[in-house]
C-alpha cells in the first residue's frame, strides 16, 4: 500500500494518465484512463481484461502512479500491456463481482482433489476469479516444473471458465493467506510489500540477532523479510567499530572482543577469550584511542577511564509475568494481610476485655473500709 501524499496538489493528477488498481490482496496493475473519468482513491471501477472486464479498487491516483510504473519497469512501449479504465463500477457490476467471488472456495477445494486425482505434485494455494467471471486464475505451489496441460482442460471443463495458472512462492502464499506477525500488525507482504528480495543469515549476523531458526522464520518458514529492513543502517554503523579481532593491551592484561551493541557504540572487553571474565564496557572512541597508544607502544594503566565507565542498564527479570494466577497471589496477600489486622484486632479487644474483668473482680473483692 501507498500513501499518497500528494493528494492536495490536484494540479499533479492530470499529469498522469493512469490509476493504480488492486484486485484481490496484493495483485495490482496500471490501467489507462483514457475517458478522463473523475477517479479518487477507494473508487470501484471496471476495467480491461483478457477477455471481458475485471473489477478492482482504485488504490493510486496522480504523479505518484508514474512513479510507481517506473519502479515496477512497466512497458510503455507495449501495447499489449496498457489496457483501459472502462468506467465506474455499476450495481450490475457489482452483484456479478461478489457472485464470482463466492464460489473462490468451493472452486479451490474441488481443484485441490482434482489435482490430487490426476498425481500431480503441487498445492493450489487460491483461486482468483475475474470481476465478470469469465477466467479464473489458479495459485499453485511446486518445488519443480509441472505439466498441467490436463488439468487445464478438466478444470475447464468443470468449472466452464477461461483457466490461468500462476506458480508463486511461500511469501507469496503467506501474503495472499495473510495473517499477524510477532510484531502484532498485518504482514508485511500481505499489506504493502510487493518485491520479495532474497534474506540471508547476515543480516541476522550484522544486527547480532540471535540464529534460532524458530524466531528467524516466518509464518512462510522462511527468513523474515523485515530482517533487511534495518540491516543498512547496521553496516553503516559497523564502520566506526574497530575489527573484532583487535586486542587491547594494558598494563594489568589484555582485552578481547566479548560483545558489541551497534546502536549505543560501545563494546564489552573480556579478558579471556572463552567467556565474560572481568568484562568492562567501553565506547568506540575510547576503544580506537587505545588501539594507537597500543600501536605507539604504549599500554594504558585500565581500559576504562574512572569517571567515564559506560553504564550497562539492569533488566528486571520478567518469568511468571504471564502466569494467568498472578492477579490472584495479590488478592491472597491482600486477603491474608486482611485477616492478620483482623485476628490482630479481635486478639487487642480480647485483651482489653480481660483486663477489665481482672479490674472488675478485683474492686469486687476488696475489704470494706473501717
Amino acid at each position: 500500500m501507498v500513501y499518497d501524499y500528494m493528494e492536495d496538489a490536484p494540479e499533479l493528477v492530470d499529469e498522469c494518465p493512469y490509476v493504480e488498481v488492486q484486485f484481490k490482496n496484493t495483485r495490482k496493475g496500471y490501467y489507462l484512463n483514457k475517458e478522463h473519468l473523475e477517479l479518487h482513491k477507494g473508487d470501484w471501477v471496471a476495467v480491461e481484461g483478457t477477455p471481458g472486464h475485471d473489477i478492482g479498487e482504485v488504490t493510486l491516483t496522480g504523479y505518484l502512479v508514474h512513479l510507481q510504473m517506473k519502479k515496477t519497469n512497466f512497458r510503455f512501449d507495449n501495447p499489449d500491456a496498457i489496457k483501459k479504465v472502462f468506467r465506474l463500477a455499476r450495481p450490475q457490476d457489482m452483484e456479478r463481482y461478489e457472485e464470482a467471488k463466492a464460489k473462490e472456495q468451493d472452486t479451490m477445494i474441488r481443484s485441490r482433489q482434482i489435482s490430487k486425482d490426476l498425481g500431480l505434485e503441487m498445492k493450489i494455494g487460491d483461486v482468483e476469479y475475474q470481476g465478470d467471471g469469465q477466467k479464473a486464475i489458479f495459485y499453485y505451489i511446486a518445488d519443480g516444473r509441472v505439466d498441467f496441460r490436463q488439468l487445464i482442460k478438466v478444470l475447464a471443463e468443470a468449472f466452464h471458465v477461461r483457466i490461468e495458472m500462476k506458480q508463486i512462492g511461500a511469501r507469496q502464499e503467506a501474503g495472499r493467506i495473510g495473517g499477524i506477525g510477532p510484531c502484532g500488525r498485518e504482514l508485511c507482504c500481505a499489506k504493502w510489500l510487493t518485491k520479495f528480495q532474497s534474506v540471508g543469515t547476515t543480516a541476522a549476523r550484522f544486527q547480532d540477532l540471535s540464529l534460532n531458526p524458530q524466531k528467524m522464520a516466518g509464518q512462510c518458514a522462511k527468513l523474515k523479510c523485515c530482517m533487511n529492513f534495518e540491516v543498512d543502517c547496521y553496516m553503516e554503523a559497523h564502520k566506526d567499530f574497530p575489527p573484532k579481532d583487535t586486542v587491547l593491551q594494558t598494563r594489568d592484561s589484555d582485552y578481547y572482543v566479548f560483545k558489541q551493541d551497534t546502536l549505543a557504540r560501545t563494546i564489552t572487553y573480556s579478558t579471556s577469550k572463552d567467556g565474560p571474565f572481568n568484562t568492562v564496557t567501553i565506547s568506540t572512541r575510547r576503544a580506537f584511542d587505545i588501539i594507537e597508544m597500543n600501536k605507539r607502544g604504549q599500554k594504558p594503566e585500565k581500559l576504562a577511564i574512572d569517571g567515564n565507565k559506560v553504564e550497562i542498564p539492569q533488566f528486571t527479570d520478567g518469568v511468571g509475568d504471564e502466569e494467568l494466577t498472578r492477579f490472584d497471589r495479590s488478592k491472597r496477600k491482600k486477603k491474608s494481610g486482611k485477616n492478620r489486622n483482623k485476628s490482630r484486632n479481635n486478639n487487642e479487644r480480647k485483651n482489653e476485655n480481660e483486663e477489665k474483668n481482672l479490674s472488675d473482680h478485683s474492686v469486687n473483692t476488696a475489704p470494706d473500709s473501717m
